[in-house]
């Protein structure tokens, strides 16, 4: 089943009128990423401590932060998230990591053929 599209309309940006929006739950590496993820975040999990998994992650952070008054807090409004990581350079990143890592040669060598996959993964439409 291929992924779906829509189109969402920006009322406050009007030169910019319709943002695509793809749903890729239904792409055939979709699950394969997922368990990718799962896997790499075993072998080498990310040690920056900023990280957070949800909402509710953020949340629970939140609340067991103490908050001082001189703190400001700001909002940060992301475009274009990770349209332009660079495929072949974090090949090779994902690559270190798996060698520092101590990861035997066979786990190597089928996470990177996922990689692949993955990266390569592109939606392609037919007219009728």
């Amino acid at each position: 089943m291929n992924p779906s599209i829509k189109g969402l309309i920006k009322l406050h940006k009007p030169e910019q009128g319709i943002r695509p929006v793809v749903n890729w739950l239904s792409a055939l590496a979709y699950k394969l990423s997922k368990l990718f993820t799962q896997k790499i975040n075993i072998i080498g999990p990310l040690p920056n401590a900023f990280n957070i998994k949800n909402a509710r992650d953020l949340i629970q952070n939140l609340q067991d932060t103490p908050i001082s008054p001189h703190f400001t807090f700001a909002s940060l409004d992301v475009t274009n998230l990770y349209s332009n990581i660079p495929v072949k350079e974090t090949r090779t990143v994902l690559v270190n990591i798996l060698k520092h890592n101590l990861t035997n040669s066979q786990t190597q060598h089928e996470l990177l053929k996922w990689y692949d996959v993955i990266t390569r993964q592109n939606l392609t439409t037919t007219r009728t």
